[in-house]
């Protein structure tokens, strides 16, 4: 099992990570639409979605 951390999406809070590898599956967490470098949440749905979906790609990286 190999841990995925990654400082370009908000880390995780609480006792779990932003993900796991393991046997060939990768597993996330939820995302929330928080932009990792200012700390903000842009304002809208449809750039929160966007925000969030960035998140869980950095973390596929």
């Amino acid at each position: 099992m190999k841990v995925l951390e990654t400082k370009n999406a908000p880390g995780a809070i609480g006792p779990y990570s932003q993900g796991f590898e393991v046997n060939g599956f990768i597993y996330t967490s939820g995302q929330i639409p928080v932009d990792p470098a200012t700390g903000e949440v842009p304002a809208g749905i449809a750039a929160q979605a966007e925000q969030s979906c960035k998140n869980v790609g950095a973390i596929l990286e």
